[in-house]
């Protein structure tokens, strides 16, 4: 069963006492753009996702599958033996009645969660925690997991969706499987309303601005670049350039730097 076919057959609403009103970031600061491109979009409903996975050693059942408009994998809605519903993330091929633990002693199952230490290399996963007890901080999108490469010395390598190998201490606890919507990069938006209601405003080209608003703009007709190296709008370089901090605080857990793809 694919999960389009499994959202027709589950609930279309919400379980609401699990859901909340949020304010929207609309790129706005005292009525001024301060981020472009964001504004508008339709109203929505946030979905409490439990990223702790606090409950242990108490077994759950998979209620309903659920669109969530908030992230882009699906959402679960699951209940605990002792009678408390919760939202996690859904597993890619969990299906309706499907049971799931989170314990140290658990089976390496899909679904399941358990400390990194305790599951074996080769095994992907997701939702991944990054101190013990902080609550799941990695892989959370569509389609993702990491692949755990070894244990050595208290940590475990994990291979990132980047291709970037890091350390993450064994202690840490991860969902067994991949992020579920496998096939969400393949979604076509179609039309620019669409878009709008994704919240997400009109992009204009530079090269089609006044020099006055962008480095590429000016000229006769059709004009290359005309700069050394890519710019943004208010010529800071981009395009390849290294962002990261030299002395970020995470940059010892890094055993290899992820792979720039080259451009075609």
């Amino acid at each position: 069963m694919v999960y389009r076919d499994l959202l027709t057959s589950t609930k279309s609403d919400p379980f609401k006492k699990l859901t909340m009103g949020f304010k929207r970031d609309k790129g706005r600061s005292s009525g001024k753009i301060t981020t472009r491109h964001n504004g508008g979009g339709s109203k929505r409903l946030y979905r409490k996702i439990d990223f702790k996975y606090d409950k242990k050693d108490i077994p759950a059942k998979i209620e309903s599958v659920e669109y969530d408009p908030n992230r882009s994998a699906f959402v679960a809605l699951v209940s605990y033996a002792d009678g408390e519903k919760r939202y996690i993330l859904a597993p890619q091929g969990v299906t309706l009645g499907n049971k799931f633990i989170v314990s140290d002693k658990a089976e390496l199952k899909t679904g399941n969660r358990l400390p990194l230490k305790k599951i074996l290399s080769g095994t992907h996963v997701h939702n991944i925690e990054i101190q013990p007890g902080s609550g799941a901080k990695l892989i959370r999108s569509a389609g993702n997991f990491a692949e755990l490469l070894s244990h050595e010395g208290g940590y475990a390598h994990l291979k990132m969706p980047s291709r970037e190998i890091r350390k993450i201490p064994s202690g840490c606890w991860a969902t067994i499987g991949e992020a579920s919507n496998i096939e969400h990069n393949l979604e076509v938006i179609g039309k620019a309303g669409r878009s709008r209601w994704l919240g997400k405003r009109p992009t204009v080209r530079g090269t089609a601005m006044n020099p006055v608003d962008h480095p590429y703009g000016g000229g006769e007709g059709r004009q290359p670049r005309g700069t050394k190296r890519p710019k943004t709008k208010w010529g800071k370089t981009t395009g390849g350039v290294r962002t990261r901090k030299p002395k970020k605080y995470s940059n010892k857990m890094i055993i290899k730097r992820r792979v720039k793809k080259k451009r075609k």
